[in-house]
């Protein structure tokens, strides 16, 4: 069997290429915008789906909940009224960030200036979670 007819399963699912299940788990828009989100700590449900603008509130369910399924988010549910949920990152979801935040930086390479304070403060945000990252290792 040579190495492009190889086949391994994940969750009952058959693979060909490791990047196929990689993009399967945190593939499209969403699911990594969660994890990007999620970087800085704990957010509680309500507040991380208006992070992401334009999310529909099953796009948003089905998404938090497949990160959760694959062990990439964490979700608590504290026992008070109203019912508070929070979602944080798990260690695996936290092995993510590196590749999360090189995606929002080479996005940041490929806009033109045209608005250059708002690509500013996404520069700062970007360069001051790396420089507390790394501060961390």
């Amino acid at each position: 069997m040579s190495e492009q007819e190889k086949v391994f399963y994940y969750k009952d699912r058959e693979y060909h290429c490791t990047l196929e299940l990689a993009m399967d788990v945190i593939g499209g828009k969403w699911k990594s915008m969660l994890i990007f989100h999620l970087r800085e700590g704990p957010l509680r449900s309500s507040t991380l789906q208006h992070s992401l603008r334009g999310i529909s509130n099953k796009m948003f369910t089905q998404s938090i909940r497949e990160l959760e399924a694959d062990g990439l988010v964490r979700r608590e549910i504290f026992p008070v009224i109203p019912p508070k949920v929070e979602y944080s990152l798990t260690e695996r979801g936290k092995s993510l960030l590196p590749i999360v935040i090189s995606l929002a930086k080479w996005g940041l390479s490929l806009c033109e200036a045209a608005d250059g304070q708002s690509l500013e403060k996404c520069r700062k945000e970007l360069e001051a979670y790396a420089a507390h990252s790394q501060d961390k290792a």
